[in-house]
């Protein structure tokens, strides 16, 4: 399939996007909720907290990996194209400044 520059661009930003959101979760373990919760009854008993997931680990690993996957099919198609494509600009766009 082509697809012009700018919407591979584009696709590269969500899909960074995407890969940082998921990386953040798998990461930082924020799928996790507290569901009990025990109050010190005695000096003999501290808090005691219960923390189950939301999601299982292999959900969000599969995720970011297909994503993360998408991100670097799409970052070798736009270094490519980076490498082989030659754009017609005006020769004073090459130029340093020159003080008169």
């Amino acid at each position: 399939m082509k697809i012009k520059l700018a919407e591979a661009l584009l696709r590269r930003k969500e899909l960074q996007q995407k890969v940082d959101i998921v990386k953040n979760i798998k990461d930082n373990q924020l799928f996790y909720e507290v569901r009990g919760q025990r109050v010190k009854v005695t000096d003999g008993l501290d808090e005691l907290q219960a923390k189950f997931p939301k999601l299982e680990l292999n959900q969000v690993t599969k995720e970011y990996d297909f994503h993360a996957r998408q991100l670097r099919l799409i970052d070798a198609a736009i270094q490519n194209t980076n490498w082989t494509a030659e754009l017609e600009v005006d020769q004073m766009v090459l130029e340093d400044f020159k003080d008169k």
